[in-house]
């Protein structure tokens, strides 16, 4: 009788193994996606000189060095 019950208790525990091996793993894509925005909105969420940022288009000047916004080109 015991052996009904492991064999049981072992096809469940291989059933849920095998329901979390099959979930879907999310793909990391490597491109960036650009945001799109309207002229409006765009104009709207340009940050000022000296806050943080990733790349030239979130700043008011377009200029995003070492993650800030700048006014010049060269800071050295």
């Amino acid at each position: 009788m015991w052996h009904l019950k492991l064999f049981a208790a072992l096809m469940i525990c291989l059933l849920l193994l095998n329901q979390v091996d099959g979930s879907p793993v999310p793909e990391l894509s490597s491109t960036r996606r650009l945001r799109r925005m309207t002229p409006f909105w765009r104009g709207v969420s340009l940050r000022p000189i000296g806050s943080s940022c990733r790349d030239d288009s979130e700043c008011i000047t377009r200029l995003c060095r070492k993650r800030r916004c700048s006014l010049s080109v060269a800071q050295e």
